[in-house]
């Protein structure tokens, strides 16, 4: 993306998945809250909106778990377009689950339980209203449909584990957990109308964020996605296309994912995911791999590939083993999957490389070669190392991403708060006034780098503590909830200064459009 010095690109963002937008209740949506969201970056002179994976999440609110890498979570769907557009009658609308239930009680924060109460019933009542719209709409809900490969598995995959109470596929009787083609063909027929909910459902988050996109190109504002590598073991890409994926016919892991041992981590970490059968996917010439991309080109102008060391090795660890410890590097071919998916979109690939943690030469190589950004987290620079990568005086050129801190960070305040004194003397030794702002100043040095892109998450430009952490590695309760609660002045003045700071370092909304 950045080839040389003469491509310098300079232009800032910030980090909102949309469930934490307001406007809406129980969860953000498609609808108005994210169309204020992105008017209020544009008026701001912010060129760039990141969001976490917009696929349905799993049992603790993660989208990075997903039982599909093609769909979209339908707790993003906005009723009250749909309201206006009169695809859901008045009484539906009236009658939706929200916040006021007191048994779910808090409404400042996402309720998983009542978003998906909300998303259910939406489903039903989109069906009730269908045969009411007219033959325009059936048409190009029908044209859609046929053009969505991975659509028809979804359906049949949450339908299916709907019916069976929630469970993993392979608990499903053998017919359904074996994908048995002719059983299936017999079931569609009996569960059409069900069938048809979730596709509906479907079509309608298509349209809406679409809808999203418009706006944001007509702004100049990019919207930049996030893939993950692996896919879950219960979703329906694992079930439809098993013989990809490192997994028995009944859903035993041969091998699974995770990280090797290292200083953070005795055992390493176990990620329970199936790894990918890559010679299956040479011959293929990669199919599956260019379908998810090309879904993700429909939804991004920019993504990030999450954990991109990958795509030169991974570490394989035997499928009855509990700790990753007994794992072994395995090669993968990256360097011909990303030739393909860059030949696919035309010789651009607007991708950046999650490269954290203990990156090798190999990985920076492929990296490089494709011309992709990396990643550098400021809040990761003060171990007390001169060549630490992620001080701002070591982060040297343009094809770079600068984070105060992550979605899986701690909040820049909450950090800040929890560091010692040596630590902090560490911090103020580059800000001398730090103890007055760290939060401000800490992104100060982010804009001060040749990065070309600054990104910011919410929480930290609005200085809240770890109360609003979005998410904790490791841990499983408390994780994806936090929302904010209006447009206020207070969040327009901090986006105004964001702007104003990134103008001053000669970061401008314009520049966003040259990273794509």
């Amino acid at each position: 993306m950045v080839s040389s010095s003469s491509d310098y690109i300079r232009t800032t963002g910030v980090l909102l998945h949309p469930t934490a937008l307001p406007e809406s209740p129980v969860c953000g949506t498609f609808g108005l809250g994210a169309r204020k969201w992105l008017q209020s970056l544009a008026r701001n002179q912010i060129g760039v909106w990141q969001l976490l994976p917009l696929s349905p999440t799993d049992s603790s609110g993660s989208p990075y778990s997903s039982p599909s890498s093609f769909a979209l979570n339908p707790w993003f769907l906005d009723a009250e377009d749909l309201f206006k557009e009169d695809f859901l009658s008045e009484s539906s609308f009236l009658e939706l689950p929200c916040e006021t239930h007191k048994e779910f009680g808090s409404t400042s924060t996402l309720n998983f339980s009542l978003a998906e109460l909300r998303s259910n019933f939406l489903g039903k009542a989109l069906i009730e209203n269908w045969d009411r719209q007219d033959s325009v709409r059936h048409f190009a809900f029908n044209a859609w449909c046929n053009k969505q490969a991975w659509l028809e598995d979804h359906s049949l995959f949450m339908e299916i584990r709907r019916q069976h109470d929630g469970l993993p596929w392979w608990k499903w009787p053998k017919e359904f957990s074996l994908h048995n083609e002719s059983e299936l063909d017999i079931w569609k027929i009996k569960n059409e109308f069900k069938l048809l909910e979730h596709k509906l459902l479907q079509w309608h988050l298509h349209r809406q964020w679409q809808s999203i996109r418009s706006l944001a190109r007509d702004l100049g504002v990019l919207i930049f996605g996030d893939i993950p590598f692996y896919v879950a073991r219960d979703s329906s890409d694992v079930w439809s296309h098993r013989s990809l994926f490192s997994i028995g016919s009944g859903g035993d892991l041969e091998i699974q994912s995770g990280v090797p041992p290292d200083y953070f981590s005795e055992h390493g970490q176990l990620w329970g995911t199936p790894v990918y059968d890559w010679p299956v996917h040479l011959l293929s010439e990669f199919n599956w791999w260019r379908s998810r991309f090309a879904r993700q080109w429909e939804q991004f102008d920019l993504l990030r590939l999450d954990h991109f060391r990958a795509l030169v090795s991974y570490w394989a660890v035997p499928g009855t083993s509990t700790t990753a410890i007994e794992g072994f590097w395995k090669p993968s071919p990256g360097k011909d999957l990303l030739s393909l998916i860059k030949s696919d979109r035309g010789g651009k690939l607007p991708l950046i490389a999650e490269d954290l943690g203990v990156i090798t030469p190999e990985v920076e190589a492929l990296r490089d070669s494709f011309y992709l950004p990396g990643m550098k987290i400021l809040q990761f620079a003060f171990d007390g190392n001169s060549s630490n990568p992620y001080l701002p005086e070591n982060i040297k050129g343009n094809s770079w991403v600068v984070y105060t801190g992550t979605h899986d960070n701690s909040t820049t305040l909450g950090w800040w708060n929890s560091l010692d004194k040596v630590v902090k003397g560490r911090v103020a030794k580059l800000i001398s006034q730090v103890e007055e702002d760290p939060v401000g100043q800490l992104l100060e040095l982010g804009l001060s780098t040749d990065a070309c892109l600054v990104i910011v998450p919410l929480q930290d430009l609005i200085r809240l503590d770890d109360s609003a952490r979005f998410n904790t590695p490791g841990t499983t309760d408390g994780n994806w909830s936090w929302r904010f609660d209006s447009f206020d002045f207070s969040l327009e003045s901090n986006l105004s200064n964001y702007g104003e700071r990134g103008i001053s370092w000669g970061r401008s909304k314009e520049d966003a459009s040259r990273l794509v």
